[in-house]
């Protein structure tokens, strides 16, 4: 098993199952003695579900995102060399077919029982125009590894505006009411854009928060697998401990006993050496009184 292998299997799988297998992964890795590979997997964060039905319609529909991914070369390619007719044909078939993906990405959740809230529909268009104007994005949504739906606030590709031609005489300046609209549009425009740009600021930072705190709640319930697991290791090595102790206990009281019985052993044995030794003396006095002479009658 490789990273890439193990990440494919994991962006995969539905997000209740994430962090498990992820966990099982990094854990086998270990096992298998490749450290570097088994950090690599647990650092990998677990998909919102927005970003886990983006990164399945990338593995089951490859085919219709092929066809917005080509569609992003193109118009790069267009905005790159200028060229207003390959813009324009591009932007036209860039609404319809997001629009067409948008329903794909809700189609593939719902199959896999995972509906989406009705609000997810932005950030899937989002997801899938950064991937048309953005490089970098088109190829995190191509590897279907996406951990939260992606957005795009930089330039965005516009058709090219031909030059109009040199009128032949000078047109008069247009009236000062008209330049003070033009003036107010601009400004309208400008802090449209501001405000837009500050709500995308603002939603980046948001989900950032949301995924910091997914990091939290992943880190947080490591943290309370590992005090399990030290509490069962604690358990355990008190019971040893207690067992341990009972077994010196035991183990004192065998060698009491063996010196006692050494001790009495040795006395018994003195006292034997002790009871042979007067039965020995006995036996001779015996065997003396018997082969010793004795009176006999009449003879004094």
């Amino acid at each position: 098993m490789d990273f890439d292998e193990a990440a494919d299997r994991l962006y995969g799988m539905v997000p209740e199952e994430f962090t498990s297998a992820r966990d099982a992964l990094a854990k086998e890795a270990k096992a298998a003695g490749d450290a570097a590979l088994a950090k690599r997997i647990k650092a990998l964060r677990k998909p919102t579900v927005v970003a886990w039905a983006v990164n399945r319609t990338a593995r089951e529909r490859g085919e219709d995102l092929g066809r917005l991914l080509d569609l992003g070369r193109r118009l790069r390619d267009a905005w790159r060399g200028q060229d207003a007719d390959a813009l324009a044909e591009a932007g036209r078939e860039r609404t319809p077919l997001i629009a067409r993906l948008v329903r794909s990405v809700r189609e593939e959740a719902e199959a896999a029982g995972h509906p989406l809230a009705p609000a997810a529909d932005l950030e899937i268009e989002q997801t899938l125009d950064a991937a048309v104007v953005d490089e970098d994005a088109a190829e995190q949504v191509r590897l279907g590894r996406l951990t939260r739906p992606l957005s795009y606030s930089g330039f965005t590709p516009a058709p090219v505006v031909r030059p109009a031609p040199e009128p032949a005489a000078r047109e008069r300046p247009a009236p000062k009411a008209e330049r003070d609209k033009a003036e107010r549009e601009r400004r309208e425009a400008e802090r449209e854009r501001h405000i837009k740009r500050m709500e995308d600021a603002l939603a980046e930072a948001e989900q950032a928060v949301r995924e910091a705190e997914r990091g939290r709640a992943d880190w947080e319930a490591e943290r309370a697998e590992a005090v399990r697991e030290h509490e069962q290791r604690v358990a355990k090595v008190e019971t040893l401990t207690a067992k341990l102790a009972k077994a010196k206990d035991k183990l004192n009281a065998a060698e009491h006993r063996l010196e006692v019985a050494r001790r009495e052993e040795t006395n018994a044995e003195r006292a034997a050496r002790s009871a042979r030794q007067s039965a020995d003396q006995a036996r001779a006095a015996l065997d003396e009184a018997r082969s010793g002479d004795l009176e006999r009658p009449g003879e004094a």
